[in-house]
């Protein structure tokens, strides 16, 4: 094949690239069912491949948006294959019974391995006062604006959660959880993926085993734990407990109790004001604490090697490996132990 030809076989793969890429999920749409000023408290949806998207409108604007397109992603089908496939082998049910709108769908029946299925989502517009239950098997569930508890939960697929005042309780074995601008209880994990916790208050509890966490502008009873990733935090209040097994600790500005730890990795974290204990250990890594001075603190510092700066009116045992004792009198207890260095500074 020539320069011309490899050239030209470029730009019509691009040009197909680009028409593929045009598609979004409206393009899919396959249709809309309209409860109008319907009295709902309660949302329950389901799907095994398919995204849920939950949303707040006005009473008189309450409907559900089902979306459908083959669960092979490079294979278009008419609306009529949909509507075949659909009534071989699908159930399809949106309801309105009493106070509870229901959404969901069930196989009837295998596909055959070579035939692809149909990936169904379901985009939901609820008064903000309604509660929801919303399970998918491989998709991402998106919830945002609502007032009433929520339990969300899909096995392969990201969960993004925002402006919700109710409980919340979220899950997903392979994917990422973001939740913002959220209060009251929260209670999300995450097996395979990396959690986002920003501008949330209240009793927070944020879990992966194989992922990153990252922390801001949270306030309230924070835990945060990781196995095999990093925690970062900026700007917490109230108190965190925030651990790993192998990775970092990183938290800046904070201006709360503190219980960090990890096995393999480095802690470092500086205070702006000390509001409770602050307790350091680590395994198998360095730590680093900065505090501000002329706070009454009882310090226990251990370690290989052990550096302070900074340190005013001190009363106590200092080594090379230990500082013990208290400053300004005593008061809040600050301790870190480590097999190597603990340095901390004062500013």
């Amino acid at each position: 094949m020539n320069m011309k030809n490899i050239a030209f076989a470029f730009i019509l793969a691009a040009s197909c690239l680009a028409v593929q890429a045009q598609h979004s999920e409206s393009d899919y749409l396959y249709t809309t069912k309209s409860f109008r000023d319907a009295s709902l408290k309660k949302i329950v949806a389901g799907t095994s491949h398919g995204n849920i998207f939950v949303s707040n409108v006005p009473a008189s604007q309450t409907r559900v948006e089902v979306y459908i397109h083959s669960s092979n992603g490079n294979q278009e089908l008419s609306k009529q294959e949909v509507q075949k496939k659909l009534d071989e082998y699908y159930t399809l049910e949106i309801s309105l019974s009493g106070d509870v709108l229901n959404a969901s769908v069930r196989q009837k029946k295998e596909i055959l391995f070579n035939e692809p299925g149909l990936s169904i989502s379901f985009e939901i517009y609820a008064p903000k006062s309604a509660s929801s239950i919303l399970k998918t098997s491989h998709g991402n569930i998106d919830l945002t604006g609502m007032e009433g508890s929520q339990d969300v939960e899909t096995s392969h697929g990201n969960i993004t959660i925002s402006k919700i005042t109710g409980k919340l309780t979220g899950q997903t074995s392979h994917g990422n959880v973001s939740v913002t601008d959220c209060k009251n209880d929260i209670d999300v994990s995450t097996d395979h993926g990396d959690i986002t916790g920003t501008n949330c208050e209240g009793a927070i509890k944020l879990i992966t085993s194989h992922g990153n966490i990252d922390l801001r502008n949270l306030k309230g009873k924070v835990r945060a734990g990781t196995s095999h990733g990093n925690v970062s935090g900026n700007s917490i209040g109230g108190e965190l407990n925030a651990s790993t097994s192998h990775g970092n600790v990183n938290l800046d500005d904070m201006s709360s109790s503190v219980n960090a730890s990890t096995d393999h990795g480095d802690i470092s974290l500086s205070a702006v004001t000390v509001t409770g204990e602050i307790v350091m250990s680590n395994g198998n890594g360095n730590i680093s604490l900065e505090l501000p001075k002329g706070k009454g603190l009882d310090l226990d510092l251990q370690g290989r090697e052990v550096s302070v700066d900074g340190m005013q009116n001190f009363n106590g045992s200092k080594s090379k490996d230990l500082v013990k004792g208290s400053t300004n009198g005593g008061g809040t207890k600050v301790s870190a132990k480590t097999d190597r260095e603990a340095r901390v500074t004062f500013r």
